[in-house]
């Protein structure tokens, strides 16, 4: 079976991944692939009911283009790399038989390297082992854990923040079931993806990246927090919280989430190790602040994230660059047409 051509695109939050798919719909159709359908790769847009906060591609834009991977789990779910491989290709499996181009799409570029170089050799996860450390994580505290990954695995510690609560108990559950360190484990095949059919001879993948100075890209960041805040974010966050769920849920330790919970009058700067107390703020102002803050921040690392990626075509957006759909459109017309 020839292996099936997937598009992956990819960009910094806010950087107008949207907007540039939109136009490229309406310009790749025709020949053997009618069409794309998009395979959402965004660690926070698979939650239900986290719609504007998440910047979720609205009904229309999700009608006019065939949207995957959204909505598919609850705020209390986790959802992780390995979940998303596999649902990705499935995707891309049914796109390619529908006569589409998978396009694979987001700002989570974890998921996105290890869907193009496939998942890390670690070993998969052992309920027991990670209930006790959840326990653990409880009563001793992060600093705890994070003290013992440092003595076990110092190089996964130093790029695991403090509150990054998943991937710190990851890291210490593959110690605890191999006897080593995670960062022992490689994250995916050798060789590059264009030398050689990706993933085993699956895919064969374009690659395209999308840049933006810096300060247009971190004012873009903050209008639209302006706008989400504007459409409603605070009421979507009261609606959550009215359902049961709360900063301790994995949903709302993203960001335009977590902001608006206070517990001993100061902001849930990520995962609570247990339900806590806690109440919403009532400074919007000051919430929205904080979330474009936290954007901006987020953005630095995709941007240093991303140069971990193979292979990428870069296209550089801004006032004086020519039409990136139109760029995205030449790159893979050409990439469609080799065997």
């Amino acid at each position: 079976m020839s292996p099936i051509p997937v598009l992956v695109l990819f960009g910094p939050t806010a950087s107008g991944k949207t907007e540039i798919l939109s136009r490229l719909a309406a310009r790749i159709g025709g020949g053997p692939w009618g069409g794309l359908e998009l395979v959402s790769a965004d660690s926070m847009q698979v939650y239900r009911g986290m719609d504007i906060g998440t910047a979720k591609p609205s009904p229309e834009e999700r009608h006019r283009i065939p949207h995957h991977l959204i909505d598919i789990r609850d705020p209390g779910e986790q959802f992780n790399a390995g979940e998303f491989v596999r649902l990705a290709d499935e995707c891309c499996g049914q796109i390619a038989g529908r006569g589409a181009l998978p396009v694979v799409s987001g700002g989570t570029g974890f998921y996105l390297k290890n869907f193009i170089l496939g998942l890390s050799e670690a070993p998969p996860s052992d309920r027991g082992i990670r209930a006790a450390l959840r326990e653990e994580l409880r009563s001793r505290g992060p600093g705890a854990l994070m003290e013992e990954l440092s003595q076990v695995d110092p190089t996964s510690a130093a790029r695991i923040h403090l509150n990054d609560e998943y991937r710190l108990l990851r890291a210490l559950e593959v110690f605890r079931l191999s006897g080593r360190p995670l960062s022992s484990f490689k994250s995916g095949p050798s060789g590059t993806v264009e030398e050689e059919p990706g993933r085993g001879g699956r895919y064969r993948f374009l690659i395209v990246g999308l840049r933006r100075g810096r300060q247009e890209l971190y004012r873009r960041i903050d209008e639209r927090c302006a706008r989400m805040f504007r459409a409603g974010l605070a009421a979507e966050v009261r609606g959550l919280v009215e359902q049961g769920y709360g900063p301790g849920d994995p949903g709302l330790r993203a960001i335009g989430y977590r902001e608006f919970f206070i517990q001993t009058g100061e902001e849930i700067e990520g995962a609570a190790a247990s339900p806590r107390p806690f109440r919403l703020a009532t400074d919007l102002a000051a919430v929205e602040a904080l979330a474009a803050q936290n954007s901006r921040r987020y953005a630095k690392r995709q941007i240093t994230y991303f140069a971990s990626i193979p292979q990428v075509r870069w296209i550089d957006l801004g006032d004086r660059g020519g039409d990136p759909a139109e760029q995205i459109r030449t790159m893979a017309a050409d990439f469609l047409a080799r065997p």
